[in-house]
């Protein structure tokens, strides 16, 4: 059997490239399904502690800037460019963005944020629909988000020795 000439880290775009679209596909799917089945404040149900609901958020995280749709479609496109020109810049740099775990923070944040910004594009608005009810409803992007952002968190509380900057 011939042996593949691949890259090492080629299996990873790959795979990272496949989390992306589920991610974003089940955050695509949700919305959809909460748009086709809720009128907008209807809940399915509500179990005391959290209920899900259908939540027109005009705003952004938090609902703040409501009614702000261009402002915010504009600013995560210029945070997204941002974010990719950096971690492509500082990569060689910067051996923490080396890690998997890193690596897949990145997609699951990027995955959240291509997902809102289908619906703000789309729809002027971004569905959100779980509510635990002590913190503003949210989504599958917004859930990715966030749990992309603990992971970089945590990455760097306990890999501290490998964000040194190297030369």
């Amino acid at each position: 059997m011939q042996e593949l000439n691949r890259s090492p880290g080629k299996w990873r775009v790959v795979v990272f490239g496949c989390i992306l679209l589920l991610v974003v596909l089940a955050d695509q799917l949700s919305k959809t399904w909460i748009r086709a089945n809720l009128v907008r404040g209807e809940s399915l149900f509500d179990v005391g502690f959290f209920r899900i609901i259908h939540i027109q958020n005009t705003g952004a995280i938090f609902g703040v800037f409501k009614d702000h749709t261009l402002t915010l479609v504009i600013v995560a496109f210029t945070g997204i460019i941002i974010i990719l020109v950096l971690v492509a810049i500082m990569y060689k740099h910067l051996p923490l963005l080396h890690s998997m775990w890193v690596q897949s923070a990145i997609v699951l944040i990027a995955s959240g944020m291509i997902g809102n910004q289908i619906d703000r594009i789309r729809l002027g608005y971004v569905t959100d629909f779980l509510d635990f009810k002590v913190w503003p409803a949210f989504n599958v992007a917004d859930s990715s988000g966030t749990v992309g952002a603990v992971i970089i968190a945590c990455c760097i509380i306990f890999m501290a020795d490998k964000i040194k900057y190297r030369e």
